[in-house]
């Protein structure tokens, strides 16, 4: 006779082998030696260049010391290269960034044939940049551009010069807008239909949603594009030197001209320019991150 105890036994089941994986050394090692070809590039081609800018920036004929900061500090020549610079980034960085928004709204309410056209549209656009840019603009919109001339018979465009700062302007304006577009699209998806339609029923127009709902949420994203625009706008030196060969003073244009030019060589004093440069970037990313953190705050605060 089996007992209740004996067929508890019997019927439990047996317990598969555990089975331990060893890892052995070398490949645990595996993922950092397939990284080392990468490091290598980032030391070679980020890390070095930095630091051959920070050492040389600090280089005089006297010795080691802020000479060429302080020249460049007391110089109105330079201070005006940073001027215009920082208005064109601004100024464009702020006209791609208004563009692109509306674009990137027209975008999430299209279909999703018309998007994915436009996305590889966008992104084409987005590599035709530097000399073949600012070719296409002294066809179009040059003295005698076709343009040009059909405009300045309607009185359109009497005091427009393609060469001087209104004309960079256009210029960094077309490819930020590619840029920018980018980057804000997938931002878009944060806004859900329901807000729409709860503000509706709430009796918000559609600024007032925009303005309370939209733009919040938004704003993260809106700022960080910003940055990247004006980064990339006052870093950009092919389009420009292309189309006023050297001749309008932008920070890029004046470091150029003191590394490669034939009269005046100083790649010190263009070290300098660079880290001023890279301050003052800094400076504005650093703001940036700030509202950034402001703007969350205030939304975490409006939900909570």
């Amino acid at each position: 006779m089996t007992s209740h105890h004996d067929i508890a036994v019997d019927a439990a089941p047996i317990a598969p082998p555990v089975t331990v994986q060893v890892v052995r050394p070398a490949r645990r090692w595996l993922p950092y030696i397939w990284l080392l070809p990468f490091a290598a590039l980032f030391l070679l081609f980020q890390v070095a260049p930095l630091v051959w800018v920070l050492v040389g920036s600090l280089q005089t004929p006297d010795g080691v010391g802020f000479a060429h900061y302080r020249a460049i500090w007391d110089s109105p020549f330079y201070r005006q290269s940073f001027g215009n610079s920082l208005k064109i980034g601004l100024w464009s960085s702020l006209l791609g960034l208004a563009i692109a928004t509306l674009g990137a709204a027209a975008l999430r309410h299209s279909s999703e044939r018309v998007r994915r056209v436009m996305l590889a549209f966008v992104t084409m656009t987005g590599n035709f940049s530097g000399v073949p840019l600012a070719f296409a603009f002294i066809i179009v919109l040059g003295v005698n551009g076709a343009l040009t001339l059909l405009l300045r018979q309607w009185g359109v465009i009497e005091g427009f010069n393609l060469y001087s700062g209104s004309g960079l302007i256009l210029i960094y304006t077309y490819f930020q807008i590619p840029l920018a577009l980018l980057l804000l699209y997938p931002a878009f998806d944060a806004l859900q239909d329901d807000w729409r339609d709860a503000a509706a029923l709430l009796g918000a127009s559609r600024a007032r949603y925009v303005w309370h709902v939209a733009l919040p949420v938004l704003t993260p994203a809106l700022l960080a594009t910003f940055i990247i625009l004006l980064a990339n706008a006052v870093g950009a030196y092919a389009s420009a030197y292309a189309l006023t060969t050297g001749n309008f003073n932008l920070v890029t244009i004046r470091i150029a001209s003191l590394v490669s030019g034939d009269i005046f060589l100083e790649p010190n004093l263009a070290a300098a320019l660079a880290v001023w440069l890279m301050a003052a970037l800094t400076l504005v990313t650093a703001l940036n991150q700030w509202l950034i953190r402001r703007a969350q705050r205030f939304k975490e605060a409006a939900h909570g």
